[in-house]
């Protein structure tokens, strides 16, 4: 009952208010029928004036409450502009006053402004000040000219900030607490110390965002405030931004504004911010996925736009996108009420629920919950929300420009700041003042986290003490995978002897088998990582049960870089990978294995507890030999010598072809010999005995369309265009058509697979030749491994375009199928600066110089 009371007291108030403010404009002394003529005409012709720009007739303005000057305790406010704005509106009781006068109706029409008009709390503000401190005569309607003291107050409270001007009208006892709050909808925002604020008459709207401004402040420009969560659409808006542009350089800094709004206002969210943009719940070695096919999702779609599933389906074979789709069919959603707007944080956080769903009934409450949030969607939202449940945010943002972007935003907006933030821009709107710290910054973040990859520690040091230390900060963790250093090809043994000089160096088998980085914790724990930092250690059990008998007595633990490699017990030889592909991937019992491992260790990252990887090789390798000890069929350290002429690397190729490995691994031993994280380095060469003297390696590239077979293959795709992938403009570059090497089995295999990833046309991301296209285009999921008898510029394709010849591209000749790399993603496929240094490594073409990008490069 006292709710009730109180609210229709409310009213009862709101209304007499109104009354007030319309006997305020209404009320003025009666005129003669030929004063109201006149006043009449004078009207019209100042309105005529105010259309064409003309000031002459503003002194003749009818005088009244309309030109009243209002003084607040403290400063004086001319309100005559804001009210004559006010009756200048149609819908004003002003204009409907004069209206009635002309009309002679006054009464009927002052009744249906007492029913339909709402007077604006700015006008309510105006009418109590008027009405508190207002000097007025009444007889004659005339404002008192304020006094030169006055006019100089009124001046200042012009220049006020808004803000401020609201902080003194709170401290006003004259205007009550209820009419400040309904004036005062205004968020401050904040510049760097010693500059006045500007003014921000509103907030940014989130659907017209756009981190891609230049310059881009962090506050003004973000659609959110410190006290408010970040909205989803924000988030949506960045990448609808990024997919847009073609340009890496613009999609960083599109990120970087983005991120940097973060840092200032709501730094909890960047973890969430970072995953979602890189398509990652959690890190790749918890094995959490989300768990919904597209059929899943098809029916969610369906069901939340009340359409059948055989409708989506026919626009997705249209769009070629599901996530097009869903925001295209957004305006058919039907809902009784709108739901609140969708959070960035609330987002991330129910993506997890659903990934962590498990059960009998999961797949149904899956979808309950997807479609929950897909009727809370709004413009680009249902797009992104679908394509992060696919899998493929199809935006072409790699993890490596992503971390760029967040060294970036960490520079130009640093953290450790009070709010608010002294410096919001560091450049001064010049990027080039920090382009040099940018990169050393990012080099370091990179490091930091490739050592220890984990969003959480990495971005909570960064926000603790900035990016100074940062990868002292963050190091080699157990339990958690440290991306791997990788070899560049090289075409044969004279190709090392020139390429290593005078530095010592060792060779070591290449074996045939699986990278692994085994973890050995103190606990007796073992995990097992793959190339890719994906958990291996359900797939290999005999390994996580038998490492800690590998380490001597007085050691606690160890991470060891290996090669798992399929061993035949009883014959003790080694076995290709083919046969170790035959393995389970999961939940492999030790008791059901059929192909044995045998793990040969050529490398040490760290040893108890201490990680080891700035040290040469030759200390690293000689820690390993003096902490491991060695089981028959279990541990073997690789095969090595160290080399001093080419006749003895050549024997002892010879020899680990002989014992069933690809070829030779050589690494440097003593100088500029330490374990390079995350980088493919010119410091490890490897040769294969199938290509010396040749390419000198084989290339893993990607599948990015298909030819429709004929005659036998009729059915199939009898021929495929791959693909390698520019790190630098994150694009995939046709490389070459193939269509030899596979069986009948492979064929119908691929195209199986292949025809639920097909798109209607090549994302912006595909590099080729216009008019060569293929007959069918897919998304860039499958990954082949390939071998050629060369390679050759062309001006049909796109590899490497611009680093050896600014119009031709490179291709392979005779390109052959050799199998399906399961075990690394479609990122890191060979790179076009690889595929460049290739090219110019063959006999015929050597001398010229080694592309930039490909010398010590992250991966």
């Amino acid at each position: 009952g006292a709710k009730v009371f109180k609210k229709e007291s409310k009213t009862r108030q709101e209304m007499s208010s109104q009354r007030s403010i319309r006997h305020f404009f209404s009320a003025s002394p009666k005129k003669t029928k030929q004063e109201k003529i006149k006043n009449e005409d004078k009207e019209k012709a100042i309105e005529e004036n105010d259309k064409t720009g003309d000031k002459s007739l503003t002194a003749v303005r009818p005088e009244g409450p309309a030109t009243a000057l209002v003084q607040t305790n403290d400063k004086p406010i001319q309100l005559a502009m804001s009210i004559k704005k006010e009756s200048d509106s149609e819908d004003s009781p002003i204009k409907k006053r004069k209206s009635a006068k002309r009309n002679k109706i006054e009464s009927d029409s002052e009744e249906e402004n007492e029913e339909t008009s709402q007077p604006s709390p700015v006008k309510k503000l105006k009418v109590e000040e008027n009405g508190n401190n207002a000097k007025v005569d009444k007889a004659s309607k005339k404002v008192k000219k304020p006094a030169a003291k006055e006019k100089q107050k009124k001046e200042e409270a012009k220049s006020l900030d808004k803000s401020e001007l609201i902080a003194k009208m709170e401290k006003d006892e004259s205007v009550s607490q209820d009419t400040t709050k309904k004036s005062a909808n205004i968020t401050p925002f904040f510049q760097p110390k010693g500059k006045a604020p500007s003014t921000s008459n509103a907030k940014v709207k989130p659907e017209v965002y756009s981190p891609s401004k230049s310059p881009y402040h962090p506050i003004n420009d973000a659609c959110w405030t410190r006290d408010e969560k970040v909205p989803y659409l924000a988030f949506a808006r960045t990448l609808e931004l990024v997919e847009a542009t073609s340009s890496r350089l613009k999609s960083i800094e599109i990120v970087a504004n983005f991120l940097r709004s973060l840092v200032v206002l709501s730094p909890d969210d960047i973890v969430p911010a970072l995953r979602m943009c890189i398509n990652q719940l959690a890190p790749a070695y918890t094995g959490l996925e989300l768990g919904l096919g597209d059929g899943a999702l098809m029916k969610a779609v369906a069901q939340t736009t009340g359409r059948s599933v055989a409708q989506v389906r026919a626009d997705v074979s249209v769009l070629g996108d599901l996530g097009l789709v869903a925001e295209a069919s957004r305006g058919k959603q039907k809902t009784m009420f709108q739901p609140p707007p969708l959070t960035l944080r609330g987002v991330f956080q129910q993506l997890l629920d659903v990934a962590n769903m498990q059960g009998g009934t999961a797949m149904t409450r899956k979808t309950d919950k997807v479609q929950s949030l897909l009727v809370a969607c709004k413009f680009s939202e249902a797009r992104f929300l679908i394509r992060s449940l696919t899998g493929k945010l199809r935006v072409g943002l790699a993890e490596l420009s992503l971390l760029q972007a967040l060294a970036q935003a960490i520079v130009l907006t640093p953290p450790c700041q009070s709010y608010p933030p002294s410096v919001l821009d560091s450049s001064k709107g010049k990027y080039d003042n920090v382009k040099s710290k940018v990169e050393e910054v990012a080099t370091n973040i990179k490091v930091a986290y490739y050592q220890c990859p984990s969003y959480e520690k990495v971005v909570s040091e960064l926000l603790k003490e900035g990016a100074e230390g940062i990868v002292d900060r963050c190091p080699i963790t157990l339990g958690l995978p440290v991306k791997p250093m990788l070899a560049c090809p090289s075409t044969g043994v004279s190709d090392v002897m020139v390429k290593f000089g005078s530095n010592k160096f060792t060779c070591e088998y290449k074996y045939d088998g699986e990278r692994a980085q085994i973890h050995i914790l103190p606990d007796g724990k073992v995990k097992v990582f793959s190339r890719n930092q994906e958990d291996m250690s359900g797939k290999y059990p005999e390994v996580a049960s038998r490492a800690k008998t590998w380490l001597k007595p007085d050691v606690t633990s160890a991470i060891l870089d290996a090669e798992a490699v399929a061993w035949d017990v009883e014959k003790k030889i080694l076995l290709p990978f083919q046969v170790l592909s035959t393995r389970k991937r999961k939940d492999v019992n030790e008791a059901d294995i059929k192909v044995q491992v045998c793990i040969f260790a050529f490398d040490l990252l760290q040893i108890d507890g201490e990680p080891i990887v700035d040290k040469p090789l030759r200390i690293r390798r000689g820690l390993m030999k003096e902490k491991l000890q060695l089981v028959e069929g279990q541990l073997q350290f690789a095969t090595s010598i160290d080399p001093e002429t080419p006749e003895e690397i050549e024997e002892f190729m010879e020899n680990a072809v002989k014992g069933h490995c690809e070829g030779l691994m050589v690494k440097t031993l003593d100088e500029n010999a330490t374990y390079a994280i995350a980088r493919r380095s010119q410091r490890w060469l490897k040769l294969k005995k199938d290509y010396m003297e040749g390419v000198g390696d084989t290339l893993d590239l990607v599948v990015v369309g298909g030819y429709l077979g004929k005659g036998r293959r009729t059915g199939v795709y009898g021929g495929f265009l791959l693909a390698c992938f520019d790190a630098e403009s994150e694009e995939y570059q046709t490389i070459c058509k193939i269509g030899t090497g596979f069986s009948d089995e492979d064929l119908q295999s691929h195209s199986t697979k292949l025809k639920e990833h097909l798109l209607p046309r090549a994302p912006s991301y595909y590099r080729y030749e216009s008019g060569s296209e293929p007959d069918h285009w897919f998304s860039p999921v499958l990954l082949w491994e390939v071998k050629c008898a060369d390679l050759s510029l062309s001006p049909v394709h796109k590899a490497a375009i611009g680093l050896v010849d600014s119009e031709k591209g490179i291709s392979l000749r005779f390109p052959r199928f050799i199998r399906t790399r399961d075990d690394k993603g479609p990122e890191l496929a060979t790179s076009a600066s690889q595929v460049a240094s290739m090219y110019l490594n063959q006999d015929q073409i050597k001398g010229a110089a080694i592309p930039k990008g490909e010398e010590e490069g992250f991966y």
